[in-house]
């Protein structure tokens, strides 16, 4: 009995603590204290054997976690994670373990339940494990989005040459700058100041600049989604690290963003026809951040997932930033779209990481 108590006041802990669980998930918990209460003991519980990499096919890990066995071991000695993780209430779990969990939680919207089949872990211990990883990866990597002019590997003359060669009208444009609106669960407080109103929806806003090589350099957020593309650009201070670093290029946005010295958007108004012919090689170029925003949600389509984007209850938006990293590292080994139509190569990941 008393590893049942324990059992049942990790639940209670997650269920009260800011964590990552939807009403499904909470639903899930009360079942599983009710059995407890009922004298089912946690080594007569269903759960699933312990994943075991060394088992499943390139196929499967590419289909379960979006990365072959062997790129994923790559990966995470690239991102030097721990041999374990140890979570606030003294759960255990190897560092490969916690990762693969974090990457099988962000591929598909799955219900916690349905990953304790694949890993054999109780729901609370999950819920504990993938915040850890989550947080571990965030504060060790997220700075490589703060600011373009730290990319060491970032050659503007390269870029714009890359970008100038797709019959683009600008000879110095080094990338291309967007943001993109998160819908999110309607909150039970501030429900105004996430409202978008031109998408209609509660949401979260990023902004991101991607690069021809297909990386997403920069990525600023989150604000409200109440908030416009010039706040956001003001707010992020990207056109000073724009200025900084590469005086002599620009950016190039859509015509919600002002003009300045460092980024360029289309003409507005009554066009002539030169005007209209640069409008329209730039727009051709432009489209390509749209790949980027399409391959986060493509690869890790929890992050698309609305029903489950509960701003007061998980992380949503550390989720997000999370996605965008590893979706740069699956750039850095297999290439992208973007990288494909510029014809350039990203970095190495070791490179990238550094």
């Amino acid at each position: 009995m008393a590893a049942v108590d324990r059992e049942e006041s990790n639940v209670l802990d997650v269920l009260q603590m800011d964590s990552d669980l939807s009403s499904d998930e909470e639903e899930d918990l009360i079942i599983y204290l009710a059995l407890g209460a009922l004298g089912t003991t946690k080594e007569t519980r269903p759960l699933g054997a312990r994943i075991n990499l060394d088992l499943l096919s390139d196929i499967e890990c590419a289909d379960m976690f979006r990365f072959r066995k062997d790129d994923l071991l790559h990966l995470k000695q690239a991102l030097n994670i721990p041999p374990r993780y140890v979570g606030y209430n003294g759960t255990v779990a190897t560092g490969e373990e916690g990762f693969l969990m974090l990457l099988r939680r962000m591929v598909y919207p799955n219900r916690q339940c349905d990953l304790n089949k694949v890993f054999g872990r109780s729901l609370p211990e999950m819920s504990i494990i993938i915040n850890c990883v989550l947080e571990d990866i965030y504060e060790r990597f997220h700075h490589l989005l703060d600011d373009i002019g730290r990319l060491g590997w970032l050659n503007p003359a390269q870029f714009s040459t890359a970008i100038h060669t797709k019959q683009a009208a600008l000879p110095n444009c080094i990338g291309f700058i967007d943001d993109t609106i998160r819908p999110v669960c309607r909150p039970i407080r501030e429900q105004r100041e996430f409202y978008n109103g031109h998408k209609r929806t509660h949401s979260l806003k990023f902004q991101s600049i991607m690069l021809p090589n297909g990386i997403i350099g920069h990525l600023y957020g989150p604000v409200e989604g109440r908030h416009h593309d010039s706040f956001m650009l003001r707010e992020s201070g990207v056109l000073q690290q724009m200025q900084n670093h590469f005086h002599e290029y620009c950016l190039y946005g859509d015509p919600a963003y002002p003009l300045r010295p460092q980024l360029l958007a289309p003409y507005r108004g009554n066009l002539t026809a030169e005007q209209e012919m640069f409008n329209r090689s730039m727009s051709t170029v432009r489209q390509s951040v749209e790949w980027g925003f399409g391959k986060i949600i493509g690869n890790f389509a929890f992050l698309d997932f609305k029903k489950n984007q509960k701003i007061l209850l998980q992380p949503v938006a550390k989720y997000y930033i999370v996605g965008t990293l590893l979706t740069n590292c699956h750039t850095c080994i297999y290439n992208s779209v973007t990288g494909a139509f510029f014809e350039l190569n990203p970095p190495s990941i070791e490179e990238y990481l550094q």
